[in-house]
């Protein structure tokens, strides 16, 4: 069976899907075993892949702009997809929409989660129309949908009408980010980033499903905690609440917006924060309260959606939104040493059950029963 991935994602994403994206092109590629990976991407301005990973051929298309096909495919439908990837049994297109085909390919799509549909008033405009319009022809016409969570999955059939034998739920893996760093790594990049005092912290995109005016909120709350809140994270779309909320805050002096840092810097900003605050509104996975596990800092999180299922009994959990009650859980783990110590333990033990092997394992095997 040769399967194709288009990977045109990992090109102009660095979190989010674009993460997926590469994480699963490294990994599918040693899963192969008898079976063949392709990696399809347009790359009119050659901009794309230097070398591909192991075990994967590169197919690309540097005649047409990918921004031309899929002007083409939204208006008319046509021409297949397959005449730019060329032939294979089957295609996984990992970023919500299925393209055209022709007539008889298989294919598998990756529908991540659908907030968009749950909470459309947090979705940015321009992508709640693509995605609204194209979705639930995407669900029909695929041969299987991959998704991020077991509580996806029971999204995608009951918002989608998707069969449930045909929603396969795959959980995604974390980096490989060895041991956590050492004190004085974590030293060293907290006073590049000037954070002196200890520190909440939050990570993720700025956008509404965040929920980060209500956290503002909690730490306004913690009058008796002298340090500070730091978020980290890109800006996304609808950013103005949050930002009024930032500049308004009569907490403004100790609330720190870090919108760029690389993966060691974010490893010792986990590592070092006195406690990871989730107060998420939605989630399909939650890749950042995981990955602040995997760095040995304790979470504080939102009981709902996914969250459960992905962070287990590793979490401090709050249920609702209201302010003094997440302060509470707050103060809770900041002044007790030993509830933040298995929270802490709880939390490693918790990120090692995600790996990007066991997810391409997983992926490879929804493969096989379809091709």
């Amino acid at each position: 069976m040769n399967v194709c991935l288009d990977i045109q994602a990992a090109l102009g994403q660095r979190a989010g899907v674009g993460r997926y994206v590469r994480e699963l092109l490294w990994n599918l590629g040693a899963g192969a075993g008898a079976d063949e990976l392709s990696a399809f991407y347009f790359d009119f301005k050659r901009t794309g892949l230097d070398a591909p990973p192991p075990g994967v051929a590169l197919r690309t298309c540097r005649w047409m702009p990918g921004r031309a096909a899929q002007a083409a495919w939204k208006r008319l439908g046509f021409p297949p997809y397959d005449w730019f990837a060329g032939r294979a049994d089957l295609y996984h297109f990992p970023n919500f929409i299925r393209p055209p085909l022709s007539r008889g390919r298989k294919s598998v799509v990756t529908i991540h989660d659908v907030s968009f549909l749950r909470m459309p008033e947090t979705t940015e405009a321009k992508n709640l129309a693509w995605l609204s319009a194209e979705i639930r022809r995407t669900a029909e016409r695929a041969d299987a949908i991959l998704t991020d969570s077991q509580f996806s999955a029971r999204e995608i059939c009951e918002l989608l009408k998707a069969p449930q034998d045909k929603v396969f739920p795959v959980w995604l893996g974390l980096p490989a980010f060895g041991p956590p760093p050492l004190p004085e790594t974590v030293a060293q990049a907290r006073k590049a980033l000037g954070l002196e005092k200890p520190y909440l912290l939050m990570v993720g995109t700025i956008e509404p499903r965040k929920n980060l005016p209500f956290l503002v909120k909690v730490y306004e709350a913690l009058k008796d905690f002298d340090g500070d809140l730091v978020l980290a994270g890109g800006l996304g779309w609808k950013t103005g609440e949050t930002l009024r909320a930032i500049s308004e805050s009569p907490r403004q002096g100790g609330i720190r917006l870090l919108k760029h840092m690389n993966d060691a810097q974010l490893s010792a900003l986990y590592a070092g924060a006195a406690a990871f605050v989730f107060p998420t509104r939605y989630e399909g996975f939650g890749f950042p309260p995981l990955e602040a596990m995997g760095r040995g800092a304790p979470v504080i999180s939102a009981r709902n959606s996914s969250l459960p299922e992905v962070l287990g009994e590793a979490a401090e959990w709050v249920d609702g939104f209201n302010v003094e009650e997440w302060a509470q859980a707050v103060r809770a783990v900041l002044s007790d040493s030993s509830r933040a110590a298995r929270l802490r333990a709880a939390g490693l033990e918790q990120a090692r059950k995600f790996t990007w092997e066991e997810t391409a394992r997983q992926t490879w095997k929804v493969y096989r029963t379809i091709g």
